[in-house]
């Protein structure tokens, strides 16, 4: 969680060595027993721990053992973070609201010259900005959410222009990734209201500043399949190859992932046509090359199904499953195993339930356990 400051960042969010002293904290043997610097929480966060961090947080906030603001800014945009990840989006909402304006002059380095006596700007992680968009959409408010992610995106970009004008290159650079985050946000928004012309009009204008981004075009070839342009489709996924033939992928991706994405992108269009054998053709190759690629596992199962071979279908998934144990943590994944559990068993409950039991124990804290459907 980066801050937005001017400076570059040099802080962490370790408590300062005089507040051992306070009383409040005098009953533990350091601060680390209440509270943790940020490498410990973003690890915990790698590992979907959302359960400890939320804990871990929480004490140190009511604890009071924060002692510059922006640790206790950064905390806070922990906590939030993780109230989303385990779904708990009213208390996510409730705990933005209590932070009030983000440009309020509490939030700026220069408003505590005595702690920051060299810094400068707004010290509101991005991740913080980016929840504040988010969480309204999940709370089924999605028009407050999609104009708090076009104002965010606007933020970004002025943000772009006053980093540029100072020439500085590397927090340019740095705005300029948020920027392509943002615009990716709200192209999946719109995708799943199939708001396909918006979508265009979004991958376009990306695709216009990289002309070199396989999975972007990948993903302008997918968006003009919903919209019935299949030769457009073939067209930009005939684009992709070329890129992977010239050795032109900018070096976004390994050889192996860029290999996989043009075969996942002839197998999409084998499966518009309803050639589900070829398709599987496809799936087996980039399955060969990478035994961990879920898309190829998943659409290779689907596959195997609509050619009415549902043994083989819950085998693929099962074998993934037995390969790569986090496959598990792939919703969609299990969604369409359980599915294939209920046409192919009767008993398909009983088997769900081991399933579920098993996945608990390897999945992190915010797996969505009612995608098994029990």
């Amino acid at each position: 969680m980066e801050p937005d400051s001017t400076e570059p960042q040099t802080e962490t969010a370790a408590i300062s060595a005089n507040a051992t002293t306070d009383p409040l904290t005098s009953q533990f043997g350091s601060l680390n027993d209440v509270t943790h610097e940020l490498d410990t929480l973003q690890d915990l966060a790698t590992r979907g721990s959302w359960l400890t961090i939320l804990e871990k947080v929480t004490q140190a906030l009511s604890l009071s053992v924060l002692s510059k603001p922006h640790d206790r800014l950064t905390y806070i945009s922990f906590k939030i973070l993780a109230l989303s990840k385990l779904c708990r989006f009213a208390e996510a909402s409730q705990e933005l609201d209590s932070l009030h304006d983000f440009g309020s002059s509490q939030y700026q380095y220069q408003s505590y010259p005595e702690i920051y006596p060299s810094r400068t700007g707004s010290m509101v992680p991005f991740t913080l900005r980016w929840l504040y968009a988010l969480i309204p959409i999940k709370l089924g408010n999605r028009q407050e959410g999609l104009d708090r992610l076009y104002t965010l995106l606007d933020f970004v970009r002025e943000k772009i222009k006053e980093k540029e004008s100072k020439n500085l290159d590397v927090s340019v650079n740095v705005w300029e990734r948020r920027e392509v985050f943002v615009m990716h946000c709200l192209t999946g928004f719109h995708l799943g209201q199939k708001e396909f012309g918006v979508c265009l009009n979004l991958i376009k204008e990306l695709i216009s500043r990289d002309l070199s981004d396989p999975v972007m075009i990948s993903k302008l070839g997918y968006i003009q399949m919903q919209i019935g342009d299949l030769e457009g489709a073939k067209s930009s996924f005939g684009r992709v190859e070329k890129m992977l033939s010239e050795g032109n992928g900018n070096g976004l991706l390994s050889e192996v992932e860029f290999r996989n994405l043009v075969n996942r992108n002839k197998a999409l269009v084998y499966l518009v046509g309803k050639d589900y054998v070829s398709a599987v053709r496809e799936y087996d190759e980039c399955i060969e090359r990478d035994y961990a690629d879920v898309i190829a596992i998943n659409n290779k199962a689907l596959c195997l199904m609509y050619l009415r071979d549902l043994s083989d279908s819950i085998k693929v998934l099962e074998n993934a499953l037995e390969r790569v144990p986090t496959m598990a943590l792939n919703e969609t994944l299990v969604i369409n195993l359980c599915s294939m559990y209920e046409l192919a068993y009767v008993n398909h409950v009983d088997i769900k339930k081991t399933l579920s039991n098993w996945i608990a124990r390897v999945a992190p804290d915010d797996f969505d356990s009612s995608c098994t459907r029990l």
